[in-house]
């Protein structure tokens, strides 16, 4: 296994986000890799739900993470095992990534032998919606037991991504969670967003979600 990078950022840069966010997709086109920006709060399952989106795609594609978190290297350790190259970015607090940040983490990684990289943001759902981190598509994961209702507390986020997981739809039952309810409060505030319910652990729905992660990448090509 090769050793894992970990490498710390401060927020301390004044560079224009929108050129840098502009140049680091010249450098992925350039390259041929398809950048994901990945955003939730804590606990939502971002981690396990990459973990599976990596099991089902990696015998397609060559796969690459950057972990972005306050501290500790776990996330980072976890989508290696399942076999993505990874590299950790410690925030030292900061509560979301901008353009700079990011072009740092795909300087660290390395794309020239990827297709496919997720940036995994700091679980946040007000401050990284405001930032174009280079990303070519921009998703945010929902979990069950947050609830429906977070549309109507966060509305930003859900209405400037491109696609919405729904996940760990495998305990609705033991929670008060109206999946037509949330998708009706999304669709109001972003009516092109696509929606996708899913479960890592079961498996249900994820090809669904790796289908138009697929998709998308044929359409930047």
């Amino acid at each position: 296994m090769n050793e894992l990078k970990i490498f710390s950022i401060q927020k301390n840069i004044h560079e224009d986000n929108v050129k840098v966010a502009n140049e680091t997709r010249e450098v992925l086109d350039h390259h041929n890799a398809f950048l994901i920006n990945v955003m939730s709060s804590p606990g939502s399952g971002k981690t396990t739900t990459l973990v599976s989106t990596i099991h089902a795609l990696k015998g397609e594609m060559n796969i690459g993470v950057i972990e972005a978190d306050v501290d500790s290297d776990v996330d980072a350790v976890s989508v290696m095992n399942a076999g993505a190259k990874a590299v950790q970015m410690h925030t030292g607090g900061l509560c979301h990534l901008d353009a700079t940040m990011s072009r740092k983490g795909i300087d660290e990684l390395g794309v020239e032998d990827l297709d496919l990289v997720f940036l995994e943001n700091i679980g946040n759902l007000i401050c990284p919606v405001g930032y174009d981190t280079g990303a070519m598509k921009n998703i945010a994961i929902l979990s069950v037991p947050e609830g429906d209702d977070k549309p109507l507390k966060y509305p930003m986020i859900f209405a400037k991504v491109d696609a919405l997981l729904i996940s760990k739809i495998d305990v609705m039952e033991h929670f008060d969670f109206n999946m037509e309810i949330l998708e009706e409060r999304v669709r109001k505030l972003n009516k092109d967003i696509k929606i996708f319910p899913i479960s890592a652990k079961t498996g249900e729905g994820m090809g669904n979600w790796t289908n138009w992660v697929k998709t998308e990448m044929k359409r930047r090509k």
